[in-house]
This record gives structure tokens, C-alpha cells and sequence, in this order.
């Protein structure tokens, strides 16, 4: 490869040998098409069933992550070709509409590919390998729908949905805890499933994850959890029917937005200055006393005067609280954020039976338990791992077993049938190069 210029000084770049590098046409850009994915699948295969193995992989900046996900494993490779690029979004298909078989569907694939590769070889048109396919997927349709059973389950018959769980949790590394973890993963349906629609909100659980403790120290909390704690060390640890103010205005004085300057020469001004701020804050404090709030959650931070104002007008405060983690919490305690203080009343207040703080080990880590809200259908599975790697893949499992009792083990097979189906139809075509 050369650089040139032409007579208006335009670079352009001379490919030496160009002449002899011809496109890939026909049976043999079918043929490479399929190879490039065999080797995908081939990765995968490995990784696939109980005796699955895990991969390590290793990111660019150094990070390592341990799994045996389908979906993880092709998120960290880095392909540059067509065919595995679409492998790639095959597999997160699958984990957005079903949430597991991101393995088994692109193991699936590869293996209908080999088949198709051996019918191309004896000179079978590629559209007709297509309708076979597609044949093939309508019996398949109509076998399951001739063998599927349908049980019933409730509040207290959970035995066949913990077998459910079990059963995709056999497969990952947690598969030690296989049990515990399938009976808190079926609770946790249960607790957010509109039985009567046959709808779950997978919003309404929150998977949170702390390193220290063991696997089996996992719990379901039937509220939420932050991982945060008092603003102020002398603060009640232990709130009772807390009524919450759910707020996104600080405490603190409004500040100019423009660039602005206080010029104080004498004591006077200072103590002026100081005790309108200190009256700012008064009423602040007062607004939410006056509605019978014992608690105020608020997105944003305050300074250390006012968090030192809060503890002698006896209102507990928690700061910085996110914003996913604060519509979690006013959707589980019945509450409104508020953007201000001039629209605080006692409707917008969240209710909860108790809060409490809880500190873990010989460690300073804290978190704040809200649990007996006033809506109960929110819930939060808190894992804990010996390093955060191993949390990080217990979530990835959860995420599977919740997953995979909302999904129906019909919907599930038909996905891989019409998957393949399609990929096959595009990749035997030659529109993948």
C-alpha cells in the first residue's frame, strides 16, 4: 500500500496486487459465511449445559470477567466480521426478549449451519434449504403445542417453579446454591406478578450486590435497599412507620445562577448573612415537620451546617440518593417526589413500617434497609460474594432465573427455530459478505 497525489494535490492510495483479489461469489461466499460462524458457535460450545466450562475474558483496560452467559461472552469479544457481528445481536435478541438461551441459541445456529453446508455441497439451492427450515420450524410449532403440559402454581405452590429455577441456575457458577437462590427468585416473582393479566414487572426487583459475606448470606428484602446511610453519625439507626419526604430540591439557600461576590467588612454583616441562611433553613425543615414527614430522602447533598441543623430539630436525612433508586423507593412506599418545597404535602408522603441501617461485619459499609412498605409488590434481592467478580456473575445468573419463569418454554424453542430460520435465510442468500 502506497500514498499518491494527483495534479490537484489529492491524496489517494495505490493497493498493490488489487488486481488479484476477486470478491467471493456464490457457493464459496456461502461456504465463508458459514465458517466464520462456525467458529462462534464453536467458542460457545464449550460453555453450554451443567458441564459447561467458563470463559475468562479480559477488556482492554484490564478488567477480567469470568462467565459462561452467551450473550457476556460475545458483548466482550471483539469481532470485525459481518457474519459474527450478527451472531452477536442474534444472542442479545435473545436476552431482550427472553432473558436466557443466549448460549443455546447461537450453538443452535451453528449447528443448523453445518447441516445447511453439507445440502449446499451437494448442489441444493440455498432458497430451498430456507423452505426446509421453515418447514422444519412448523412442525416443530405444532409438536410443542402436542406435548406442552400446563400446571398451576401460587403464593404457596412454588415446588414446580423452584424445579424451573433450578434447572437455569444449574448451569452457572452458583450452582452450589442452586436452591436457596431458585426459592428466593420465585418469591421474588411472585411478590411483583399480576397473576390475573399473567404480567410481570421485572422493573419492580432490584438486584443489588455487596462484596463481603458468603453466597449463602443471599436475602430477599420485601422493600427496597440503598446503599447509603444517615447524614449524621448520631441520627436514629431505627425509624418506625416512617413517613418519608421523597425530595429533589437540596437543603440548602438558593444560589445565583450567574458568577456573583459578597463583599462582608464587619462582624455585623457575617452575622446577618449567617442567620438568614440559618432562617432559610429553618423553614425548611419546618415545612417538612409540618407535614408529619420522620424522614427526608434527597437526591441531592447539603453541607455540613445544615446537616449539623438537622440533628437538634430531630429529622433524619439521607443524601445523594439516585434517581433510578428514588423512583424505586417512592413507587414502594407509596410516595411522590417533590421538586420543592411549596408543594410538600402529607398525600406525597411515603409510608413505610420500617427503616432501619445496617452495618455488615467489622467493615464501615452501611445500607439502608426500607422494608413493610405501604406497596409491597416492590422487592430487592440482595446478593453478597467474596469479590465483586462473583457477585457480578450471581446477578447474570438471577438475571436468568427470574427471566426464565416469565418466559413460556413454547415462546422459548419457537424463538430459536425462527431465529435460525432467518439468519440462515440471509446468510445462504450471500447478502452477508
Amino acid at each position: 500500500m502506497a500514498l499518491a497525489f494527483d495534479e490537484y494535490g489529492r491524496p489517494f492510495i495505490i493497493l498493490k496486487e488489487q488486481e488479484q483479489k476477486t470478491r467471493l461469489r456464490g457457493i464459496k461466499a456461502q461456504k465463508a459465511n458459514i465458517s466464520a460462524e462456525k467458529v462462534i458457535a464453536r467458542v460457545l460450545r464449550t460453555s453450554l449445559g451443567p458441564k459447561g466450562m467458563d470463559k475468562m475474558l479480559q477488556s482492554p483496560d484490564g478488567n477480567v470477567t469470568i462467565t459462561n452467559d452467551g450473550a457476556t461472552i460475545l458483548e466482550h469479544m471483539d469481532v470485525d466480521n459481518q457474519i459474527t457481528k450478527l451472531m452477536v445481536e442474534l444472542s442479545q435478541s435473545q436476552d431482550y426478549e427472553i432473558g436466557d438461551g443466549t448460549t443455546g441459541v447461537v450453538v443452535m445456529a451453528g449447528a443448523l449451519l453445518e447441516q445447511a453446508e453439507r445440502l449446499l455441497e451437494r448442489g441444493i439451492h440455498p432458497i430451498r434449504i430456507a423452505e426446509g427450515y421453515e418447514m422444519a420450524s412448523r412442525i416443530a410449532v405444532e409438536h410443542l403445542e402436542h406435548i406442552v403440559q400446563k400446571f398451576d402454581f401460587g403464593p404457596i405452590n412454588i415446588e414446580l417453579l423452584v424445579q424451573t429455577c433450578m434447572t437455569t441456575l444449574s448451569s452457572k457458577i452458583v450452582n452450589r446454591c442452586k436452591r436457596p437462590l431458585a426459592e428466593i427468585s420465585v418469591k421474588a416473582v411472585l411478590s411483583v406478578a399480576d397473576l390475573e393479566r399473567k404480567d410481570v414487572n421485572l422493573d419492580l426487583i432490584k438486584v443489588e450486590g455487596k462484596v463481603g459475606g458468603k453466597l449463602e448470606d443471599t436475602e430477599l428484602v420485601y422493600g427496597i435497599t440503598v446503599d447509603k446511610d444517615m447524614s449524621h453519625p448520631q441520627m436514629p439507626k431505627k425509624i418506625e412507620d416512617a413517613k418519608m419526604a421523597i425530595l429533589t430540591c437540596p437543603f440548602e439557600p438558593p444560589k445565583p445562577k450567574t458568577k456573583h461576590k459578597v463583599d462582608i467588612d464587619t462582624v455585623e454583616k457575617f452575622q446577618t448573612l449567617r442567620q438568614q441562611e440559618q432562617k432559610y433553613f429553618d423553614d425548611m425543615v419546618q415545612k417538612c415537620n409540618d407535614v408529619g414527614a420522620t424522614l427526608v430522602i434527597c437526591q441531592w447533598g447539603f453541607d455540613d451546617e445544615a446537616n449539623h441543623l438537622l440533628m437538634p430539630r430531630n429529622l433524619p436525612a439521607v443524601r445523594w440518593v439516585g434517581g433510578v433508586e428514588l423512583e424505586l423507593i417512592a413507587i414502594a412506599t407509596g410516595g411522590r417526589i417533590v421538586p420543592r418545597f411549596q408543594e410538600l404535602t402529607p398525600e406525597k408522603l411515603g409510608r413505610a413500617g420500617l427503616v432501619r441501617e445496617k452495618s455488615f461485619g467489622t467493615t464501615k459499609d452501611k445500607m439502608l434497609y426500607i422494608e413493610h412498605c405501604a406497596n409491597s409488590r416492590a422487592v430487592t434481592i440482595f446478593i453478597r460474594g467474596g469479590n465483586k467478580m462473583m457477585i457480578e456473575e450471581t446477578k447474570r445468573s438471577i438475571h436468568d432465573a427470574l427471566c426464565g419463569q416469565e418466559s413460556h418454554s413454547q415462546q422459548f424453542y419457537c424463538l430459536w427455530w425462527w431465529i435460525s430460520r432467518d439468519f440462515l435465510l440471509n446468510c445462504c442468500r450471500g447478502r452477508c459478505r
